[in-house]
């Protein structure tokens, strides 16, 4: 899997230390284990995880501007676990209404020793963080009206919403709240991957 993943970073112009690409990997394994008994994702195969879920997350990463970042809706970690795992100097919060998600993200933090991810078993709506975050982060959300109105709470005074979208979505993006504008719109290349890749960022105004 190690020649695979080398592979891929190669093609995404994407550089890490062996000690990242042996925690993406055992990630993958963990990933691949425990889906088996709890179905955390609809992606079967080890291979097609690497592509769809550890490369998709990755190319995210360029765009982290500071330190603090929340990803809503977290699943299995993801984005989450793979930023978290290539970018050790920023924190990470995963946050998940699913138990059995926040437990898989709970054992692969202690087996890869990861000292920079916070899982939070809560609903958004409800969770009250101390301080605002850097960044807040969203792969899987319904739409785009549902995660700003939903997470409107969490970003800091000079924070974004960062939103992992497919094709570029013009009928959501006309109905934003009206206290929201977008700043940015990254499209984003995963190898191998079928389809666009959008990473919109918001801010409010």
């Amino acid at each position: 899997m190690l020649e695979r993943l080398n592979g891929l970073l190669a093609q995404a112009d994407i550089v890490i230390t062996e000690t990242q690409k042996t925690q993406l990997i055992k990630l993958v394994e963990l990933l691949h284990k425990w889906n088996k008994a709890y179905n955390l994702t609809s992606v079967r195969e080890p291979d097609a995880m690497l592509v769809k879920h550890i490369l998709d997350s990755l190319v995210v990463s360029p765009h982290l501007r500071g330190e603090r970042f929340i990803d809503v809706g977290t699943g299995p970690g993801l984005p989450g676990l793979p930023l978290a795992i290539i970018n050790p100097d920023k924190q990470f919060v995963l946050l998940d209404s699913l138990g059995k998600r926040i437990s898989f993200i709970r054992q692969v933090t202690q087996e890869l020793g990861l000292t920079n991810v916070t899982p939070v078993l809560s609903r958004v709506e409800a969770y009250q963080p101390e301080q605002g975050f850097d960044g807040v982060l969203s792969r899987a959300f319904a739409s785009l009206e549902d995660m700003l109105t939903w997470c409107h709470h969490l970003p800091s005074e000079e924070g974004s919403f960062l939103a992992l979208k497919g094709q570029y979505p013009e009928q959501e993006l006309a109905q934003l709240p009206a206290n929201i504008r977008l700043v940015a719109s990254h499209p984003l290349v995963v190898p191998e991957l079928e389809g666009e890749r959008h990473l919109l960022e918001f801010k409010t105004i």
